[in-house]
Order: structure tokens, then C-alpha cells, then sequence
């Protein structure tokens, strides 16, 4: 052992308050240094074997790093719902989303470029998922299509419209 090295631990013991005179091999070999352990090394190394990311500043560029979710949001006039999860869900990180509606007069009507381009495809009742399949069938048959059961009765932005998209899309977006 160099005696760079030595000189390195006695400094690190010094500093993290560990022993004021020079200890036996066995009694340092046994004691453990509390001070010690919550160094960044010991935390990451810890957090690795429970199979977490630590420190959360490394789960953020994980999920910029990947190709992120395509979400699309369906309903009828594209004018509540679907722009409501849209918005709710616009800023997380490592989803991409999109709304869109079935009707004519849509404010943005559904296209094959948006089936597509979404890996998953979230609609507000079982008529929007029919009129999918009937529109689109090849398009919409290999994607994950879900029916959230949301009634048209909510306003844009409605707090207890925002809980209901929270509560019924985030387990299917983050299952598949």
C-alpha cells in the first residue's frame, strides 16, 4: 500500500471524526465507521442493488435520454376531454401526447398519421373505440386501445375531470 494511500485515509478518518489514535488492524477491521456510510458511493451502491435510481436528477435523464411514450387522447368534438388529457399530461416527462376527435367538426380530427404515431391510444367511451376500428381497422388492430369511461358531462380543465384522467390513465399508460 502506498503512502499516498495512508496518508489519504488518515485525512479522510480526521475529517468524518473517526479514531484519534492509530488503531490495531483487528480492531479497524471489525468496527464499523458510521460516518462513513452515507457517503454519494455508498448511497448509489445501495440504491443500485435495490434496483432504484438514485439520485432522482438520474431518472430524469434517463427518461429525456429514451424515446418517450406516444400518448393519444380520443374523444368525440375534441373540445373537453381528450384536450384535457393532453394538458395534464403534456409536461410529464418521458411521454409525448397528442388529442384528437372522431367527429367531422372536430376542433382536430383523428387521422392515420396520428394512429400511427401513438403506441398507445386512449379513448373516453366504447363509441369513440368502435368508430376507430370501423375507420381505421389495420391502422388501430396491433396498438393498445383503451376506453377510459368518461362521460361527456365535464367541462376543459374541470378539476374532477383532471382526477378522473389522473386516476384511469396513468396505470395504462405506465403498464404498457
Amino acid at each position: 500500500m502506498s503512502q499516498r494511500d495512508r496518508a489519504w485515509r488518515r485525512a479522510q478518518r480526521r475529517k468524518h471524526g473517526g479514531f484519534t489514535h492509530k488503531p490495531t488492524p483487528r480492531a479497524c477491521w471489525q468496527e464499523k465507521r458510521w460516518t462513513l456510510l452515507y457517503f454519494r458511493s455508498a448511497k448509489l451502491k445501495r440504491a443500485q442493488k435495490v434496483g432504484r435510481f438514485w439520485p432522482f436528477r438520474e431518472w430524469e435523464t434517463l427518461l429525456h435520454d429514451a424515446e418517450p411514450i406516444r400518448i393519444l387522447f380520443v374523444c368525440s368534438k375534441n373540445q373537453c376531454r381528450s384536450p384535457t388529457g393532453e394538458t395534464v399530461f403534456r409536461k410529464t416527462p418521458g411521454l409525448s401526447v397528442r388529442s384528437a376527435g372522431t367527429s367531422r367538426s372536430a376542433k382536430r380530427t383523428i387521422s392515420v398519421a396520428d394512429i400511427r404515431w401513438a403506441d398507445v391510444i386512449l379513448v373516453m367511451e366504447d363509441k369513440h373505440r368502435a368508430r376507430l376500428r370501423a375507420q381505421f381497422r389495420d391502422e388501430v388492430r396491433y396498438k393498445a386501445l383503451h376506453v377510459l369511461d368518461i362521460p361527456d358531462d365535464y367541462q376543459y380543465m374541470d378539476p374532477a375531470l383532471i382526477q378522473i384522467i389522473r386516476d384511469k390513465a396513468e396505470p395504462l399508460i405506465w403498464r404498457d
